[in-house]
């Protein structure tokens, strides 16, 4: 027979891994919430013209009196790609910066504001799913860490364990939901946003990644919460039926 205290040390190993993957999603969900990396990528611009003693491949030099009439700046589109210069950019849910050509820094822009105006609802309900899924992780979190320190009995922290396998399974949803809802709203705002935003070439950067690896870590904490829960349930059923057939033999035997 296995000692009695092994159940109670796996259930506690089981409880610690449920509680550090969620907290790891925690961390991962607010780190990618709060950054601008969500995707990265070039965008291809006119070279200014070149202004009093500049030089360089940064602008161009272009001998007229009057250099901002239409026949240079039609001159600068008809040209070669020599004639462009590609600056770096990266977005996230409440920004989005580029570099600056001819200075150091980067300049900023809401992406609010860059979005179509008939999708700002869906990145504000983005926004709104990604919050309810950090405030729902944290009540998991603490829920969970209530069930590690504070219940004082087995049932207590079945209770406790249902209810924190419930809102974290409602976060993983929410959060799968936010981010394929900005996924959404950030292709459209490539097709349809502002001429000069739109990238020449783009792809996902790493807060991106780090949101989904946050979702990954909240399902798996779901899972291993879920898991601990019914094996505890069977547990108590499988000794309730062995006190159950040790009663019944007693008493035939009493009875004989």
């Amino acid at each position: 027979r296995m000692p009695a205290s092994i159940p109670e040390a796996d259930r506690r190993r089981r409880a610690s891994v449920a509680f550090s993957l969620s907290f790891l999603s925690l961390v991962f969900s607010i780190t990618a919430f709060s950054s601008s990396y969500w995707c990265e990528g070039t965008r291809k611009v006119a070279k200014p013209f070149c202004t009093g003693e500049s030089k360089g491949d940064l602008c161009i030099r272009f001998n007229s009196p009057d250099a901002n009439n239409s026949q240079a700046v039609q001159y600068i589109w008809e040209t070669g790609d020599d004639k462009f210069v590609e600056r770096k950019f990266h977005a996230g849910i409440w920004c989005s910066c580029e570099e600056m050509i001819n200075e150091e820094g980067e300049k900023c822009r809401s992406f609010i504001s860059l979005t179509p105006a008939s999708d700002r609802g869906v990145l504000w309900l983005s926004i709104v799913a990604e919050l309810l899924y950090i405030i729902l992780l944290l009540t998991g979190n603490i829920l969970m860490s209530v069930e590690m320190c504070c219940y004082s009995s087995v049932i207590d922290g079945l209770k406790i364990n249902a209810f924190s396998a419930v809102v974290t399974v409602l976060a993983g949803l929410l959060g799968m939901v936010a981010h394929m809802m900005y996924t959404t709203v950030f292709q459209m705002t490539v097709n349809l946003g502002p001429e000069d935003w739109r990238p020449h070439t783009w792809d996902y950067g790493w807060s991106y990644c780090l949101a989904w690896a946050s979702f990954a870590c909240c399902m798996a904490s779901a899972v291993t919460t879920i898991n601990k829960y019914t094996k505890t349930i069977l547990e108590f059923k499988h000794k309730r039926k062995k006190l159950e057939r040790s009663l019944k033999i007693k008493y035939e035997v009493r009875d004989h």
